[in-house]
């Protein structure tokens, strides 16, 4: 960023490659998009609440308040007559957009003193002969942590947001949280019952994103 501040990594981790788009932040920057190249990524809002899932089968943009607004499969995935997916534009600060045109067409943008960068982070996933979506990739152990501790995390902030608008109540305390911290629950737990891990594991998942 003009300010000195790393706007984008790319890195490699085991068998491919990341490319992470971080807030024009000194400290702490927090992670405003990830793209994988096994087709996967994920934008998020400056809240930290995600705004476009992607994956090889297709995406989902969502709202703020974690609606579905849009869902979309990539072209030539499955039989029958595709919907072809309207071009999105957001932009993740005034520096930084993704426009995403295709499944291998999702360009990161990064604009700063006149001049401009960008990166096609799409990717093409080759169909089998027999026409078939290929299996949705698991989640690891660890992935699956992580998606539970973030969880838990935005849980307990909601909670000191609630302390702080009602510091002499007892009442914030049984509040429950936002409908999208609860989705997002749910979905972590669809994820651990499709993943390959130990029943012990997943009592513990089970435990962090319902504590």
């Amino acid at each position: 960023y003009p300010s000195g501040n790393l706007a984008i990594i790319i890195t490699q981790a085991r068998d491919q490659l990341m490319c992470i788009v971080q807030e024009d932040e000194p400290r702490t920057a927090k992670i405003r998009a990830l793209f994988q190249s096994d087709g996967r990524s994920t934008c998020y809002y400056p809240t930290g609440d995600e705004w476009i899932n992607m994956s090889i089968q297709g995406g989902q943009y969502l709202d703020q308040a974690g609606n579905r607004v849009r869902r979309w499969m990539w072209p030539n995935l499955s039989p029958g007559p595709q919907v072809p997916l309207s071009p999105i534009f957001i932009s993740l600060n005034r520096h930084v957009g993704v426009r995403i045109l295709a499944q291998d067409k999702i360009f990161v943008s990064f604009l700063a003193m006149g001049r401009q960068a960008k990166f096609n982070m799409g990717t093409k996933v080759q169909v089998s002969t027999s026409s078939q979506l290929p299996p949705p990739a698991q989640l690891g152990e660890d992935e699956l942590l992580l998606l539970a501790f973030r969880v838990r995390i935005l849980q307990l902030f909601d909670r000191m947001r609630g302390c702080l608008n009602f510091p002499s109540s007892e009442q914030w305390n049984k509040m429950q949280p936002p409908m999208y911290l609860m989705t997002q629950a749910v979905k972590i737990l669809e994820l651990c019952m499709a993943a390959d891990i130990s029943d012990e594991l997943r009592s513990s998942i089970k435990a962090i994103v319902n504590a």
